[in-house]
């Protein structure tokens, strides 16, 4: 039978209390105490149970991680970065992956609240999302990592990119190479980051007073497949466009995949942006012009904050926006250069 704590304590001639303090490296123990503390520990092989510690102290050392789609590599670079960061401060995660449902999210977070752990970074919420909301009001520890909410009056943190930024310099990179009708594809509309995207692509347009075509605008789902069906019928109807601005790599990779189904040449004959820069970008023939965002970096930075609110280092309520950049590969070309 494995030792218990109580095991500890009678080995060691202390309390119970006292071995706690030793495993919560309390400064209220002496260093004679702690070192026979220790010695019992080793000589019953004695390793404390961290969801039955939860009752005895406030922290187990683990964090609940909600995405919405693992098999994007957005998230499993936003995951790396998450886990890098736990790694570094001593935690452990427990991943749940959401597919974009609210009854999902609602239930991982109530089991993930059952085993106590202590704090969670969400990738899901929706822009007035009120699993969230919920965790706000019982002030729960609690990130939101590329995405936000519309709640001004609640105080959350929030680490995400400049989503505006990134829809303008994506599809002003078009319009400077002569395009003038181009076609924007986007996520799930209820997620706030891709509200975003469409302002900056819309910003662009209106600065060069290019006519906005709301038949070109569309949302759906950030996969390969929303991307290759709509751009087939965009480039079917009579608003033909000769670019795509896409709001992530996958629904990029659908246009590009449309448009050779359509006989066309990417970007001869039609140029693609996407957004987020992931693994595929490279990969795809021909390479992905796409935003940059700092995936790693942003999971690692809404980590650190979580701990530093879960060890009282600090109060909700920062909000990070990470810089932008657009990286130019082979699938946008000037507009004369069609064949």
């Amino acid at each position: 039978m494995p030792a218990t704590i109580y095991d500890v304590a009678k080995r060691a001639r202390v309390s119970i209390a006292t071995v706690s303090r030793v495993l919560n490296n309390s400064d209220l123990v002496s260093e004679k105490t702690r070192e026979r503390v220790k010695k019992a520990m080793e000589e019953l092989n004695y390793s404390p149970n961290v969801i039955a510690s939860a009752l005895t102290k406030k922290s187990i050392l683990t964090l609940g991680l909600l995405i919405p789609d693992i098999a994007n590599p957005f998230f499993a670079e936003l995951a790396r970065g998450v886990e890098d960061a736990s790694v570094d401060f001593g935690f452990n995660i427990i991943i749940c992956n959401t597919d974009y449902r609210s009854d999902k999210e609602t239930e991982y977070i109530r089991l993930l609240k059952q085993k106590s752990i202590d704090g969670f970074i969400i990738s899901t919420a929706y822009y007035n999302d009120e699993n969230v909301i919920n965790l706000i009001k019982s002030n729960t520890p609690l990130v939101l990592m590329g995405r936000d909410i519309d709640r001004a009056d609640m105080p959350v943190d929030v680490v995400v990119s400049d989503n505006v930024r990134g829809g303008y310099i994506a599809t002003k990179h078009l319009i400077d190479l002569g395009h003038k009708n181009i076609a924007c594809l986007l996520g799930p509309p209820q997620i706030k980051v891709n509200l975003e995207r469409e302002k900056g692509y819309l910003k662009a347009l209106e600065e060069t007073n290019l006519k906005v075509r709301p038949e070109l605008v569309a949302f759906g789902e950030f996969k390969v497949e929303f991307g290759f069906r709509k751009a087939i019928e965009i480039l079917n109807s009579v608003h033909k466009p000769t670019a795509f601005f896409a709001a992530n790599d996958l629904t990029a990779i659908g246009v590009i995949k449309a448009a050779r189904y359509m006989g066309l040449e990417v970007p001869r004959d039609i140029s693609v942006v996407g957004y987020d820069n992931t693994m595929l970008a490279e990969m795809v023939d021909p390479p992905l012009t796409t935003i940059n965002q700092q995936m790693r970096k942003m999971g690692y930075m809404a980590t650190e904050l979580l701990i530093k609110r879960i060890k009282g280092k600090r109060s909700p309520g920062q909000k990070i926006v990470l810089d932008v950049d657009l990286v130019v590969r082979r699938s946008t070309g000037e507009l004369f250069n069609r064949g």
